[in-house]
């Protein structure tokens, strides 16, 4: 009987995140990076349920209990949102339709127990942002004098300049930092590897520049603005633990002040538009700056701030 050498589960998944993403969709390195993240956590939870090691997991395997499961596990064990477990269904979803065209009758399975899942319907969140005393307090945590300090505070000051999403902000090289016309400017790659060039304030400007020639890396163009003390490109991980770590010192120093739940870098992104609006800056100068894709993302922040 001779064997079927239809690709089966993990080389069609090579295929898929190393040629079919980059190459045939060209969809950007954070897509591919959160795709590839979503499979390592179903690895995980395999693994944890099944005992079932990467490397031997077929289509078969991931039935619908296999895949519901796994949603549940995402949102109840690992403390994940529903944005998040949609996330992670969406990235099964559009392997399960890849791989069920290149091999229909192992893939058959999986595709069906992904189509059997409906997408969350999320609840309207309301948006955590920092009040001015609260960016201003955070922005003078940081020591300067300590290369680890300082490096925090340009961080702090120039997410809350730029409103960059914390994978922006990992991204940075020095070549996206320049003066032009007198002006302190970014290029910023977002989401769908769209570049936008905006104007940041002069004093964050004058900041960062400083940073650069103490630490070495101005004029070197390819090297990453911000790196950890591990790697030399500082990872979205690291800056939540900067947040988490200020944060800290913020209520222990303040108590009156820091009151909601939890605060992430996409904190500062919010207040960062919030502030912007409420400055009268236009709200398609803002869309334009944070850039977003759709006005309607950029109106979220009109409703919070008029209080709707």
């Amino acid at each position: 009987m001779r064997k079927n050498k239809t690709p089966e589960f993990i080389p069609l998944l090579e295929q898929f995140l190393m040629e079919y993403m980059p190459l045939s969709s060209g969809l950007s390195p954070n897509t591919i990076r959160s795709y590839k993240h979503s499979f390592r956590l179903l690895f995980q939870y395999i693994y944890q349920t099944k005992k079932k090691e990467a490397g031997s997991i077929r289509f078969r395997d991931l039935d619908f209990e296999t895949v519901d499961g796994f949603l549940k596990w995402i949102e109840t064990e690992r403390g994940c949102s529903v944005s998040t477990r949609n996330l992670r269904l969406s990235a099964l979803a559009s392997f399960s339709s890849y791989a069920q065209n290149r091999n229909f009758e192992a893939a058959t399975v999986f595709a069906n127990a992904v189509r059997r899942i409906p997408i969350k319907k999320q609840s309207v969140q309301f948006r955590v942002t920092f009040s001015l005393d609260e960016v201003s307090v955070l922005l003078r945590l940081p020591a300067p004098e300590k290369r680890l300090g300082l490096r925090d505070q340009v961080l702090l000051n120039l997410m809350y300049a730029s409103g960059a999403r914390a994978q922006e902000v990992c991204d940075l090289k020095v070549r996206d930092f320049f003066m032009e016309k007198n002006l302190y400017k970014l290029t910023i790659t977002g989401k769908g590897n769209k570049t936008r060039r905006i104007v940041i304030a002069r004093p964050s400007g004058e900041l960062l520049k400083r940073y650069l020639e103490e630490t070495g890396r101005a004029g070197q163009q390819e090297t990453y603005i911000f790196s950890s003390q591990t790697h030399p490109q500082m990872t979205i991980s690291c800056i939540e633990e900067i947040y988490k770590k200020y944060i800290a010192i913020a209520r222990a120093e303040h108590p009156e002040m820091f009151l909601e739940k939890s605060y992430t870098p996409h904190t500062m992104r919010h207040t960062t538009a919030t502030h912007m609006l409420e400055a009268g800056v236009p709200i398609v100068a803002i869309k334009n700056f944070l850039g977003h894709s759709s006005i309607s993302t950029t109106e979220r922040y009109a409703e919070l701030s008029q209080g709707i």
